[in-house]
């Protein structure tokens, strides 16, 4: 497929723009602990996080890159309308559940756009199965194992530190806060920067500016990179509220439990080229943090409304790249 440099310029801009609203809509993924626990300002956590996003290229492969590229749709049906309908559902749908507060999830906001723009064209014989069932089963997974590391994390410093005083529990883990705020930057940066790596890369290859087989580009992974970490440094504080405030009251202890749980599940999934949604890990390890304490410790309501979100995200976001792509075809 011929595209011109002009149109392939344009798309991968927003792609870009798209990973930077990723980094900004994602930022309380990152902070939303160690900032609601009080161990680091606002201000100070989010260059933290931005930071260790930026970095994350240089200790994971490219493995969601790939699952984003060529393992969602199939690549001899996308072409540069499928590639804007794509990014176009997904940034609408971020920037409308960042202004309402909505800790929802960019990765399926993408994932759906992309699998939304591909069936307006090909119909559903479009999707390659493997891949969007195994997305699609991390909705539900991602969160779980979150909540379950999380709690069982809890549970087991409980028993180690029985006989050591609150006040000396909490200092320690207001310092270990650092260490795991940063693996979760570090898991945040790698996994959800390859998406939008992917998109670029797909876009390369149904172009013909890359051959079909050619390796994931330096300056592919070194742009996504930087958005993400810019994205994130200019992070909202609406999302962190819901994430680190409303949905349990967080200690030193809980923070780090969350954020080290969090990170340890991203890492999993970005090893397997699982493209997992932050959002739902965090919430999940959240939630299991709560959890240990007594089931009363979390505000279940808060919770059910971001599973809501949660649900409608993919459907939402395929519904509004679909329509970019069917108006696209007739203006452009």
């Amino acid at each position: 497929m011929s595209v011109s440099m002009e149109v392939l310029v344009l798309l991968i801009a927003a792609a870009l723009l798209f990973d930077f609203m990723n980094g900004f809509h994602d930022a309380a993924n990152s902070i939303a602990t160690i900032v609601s626990t009080g161990a680091m300002s606002p201000q100070a956590a989010i260059i933290w996080a931005a930071g260790f996003n930026f970095i994350a290229f240089a200790f994971f492969g490219s493995h969601v890159a790939a699952t984003i590229g060529k393992g969602v749709v199939d690549p001899n049906i996308v072409d540069t309308y499928v590639v804007f309908g794509a990014l176009f559902g997904a940034i609408c749908w971020n920037v409308i559940t960042w202004y309402f507060g909505i800790p929802s999830s960019s990765s399926h906001a993408l994932i759906g756009g992309l699998a939304g723009s591909a069936i307006a064209k090909g119909g559903t014989g479009s999707l390659v199965s493997a891949g969007f069932l195994k997305t699609a089963a991390a909705i539900v997974l991602s969160p779980l194992l979150g909540f379950l590391l999380a709690a069982a994390l809890m549970i087991a410093i409980a028993w180690i530190f029985f006989r050591t005083s609150p006040r000396r529990v909490e200092r320690t883990f207001n310092r270990l806060q650092f260490v795991s705020a940063a693996l979760y930057s570090l898991g945040h940066g790698s996994n959800d920067a390859q998406k939008t790596m992917g998109i670029i890369w797909l876009l390369l290859m149904v172009s013909g500016a890359l051959q079909k087989d050619a390796d994931l580009p330096f300056w592919v992974v070194i742009s996504c990179q930087t958005a993400m970490g810019l994205g994130t440094l200019f992070g909202g504080w609406r999302i962190v509220k819901t994430m680190g405030m409303r949905i349990t009251k967080l200690r030193p202890v809980g923070g780090f439990c969350a954020s080290a749980s969090g990170a340890a599940t991203l890492f999993l999934a970005t090893g397997l080229g699982v493209p997992v949604s932050t959002t739902h890990t965090i919430t999940g390890a959240i939630v299991g943090v709560g959890a240990s304490r007594k089931l009363s410790a979390v505000r279940w309501g808060v919770a059910g409304n971001i599973v809501w979100a949660w649900i409608f995200t993919i459907p939402a976001a395929a519904f509004l790249s679909a329509i970019a792509w069917e108006v696209a075809h007739v203006v452009f």
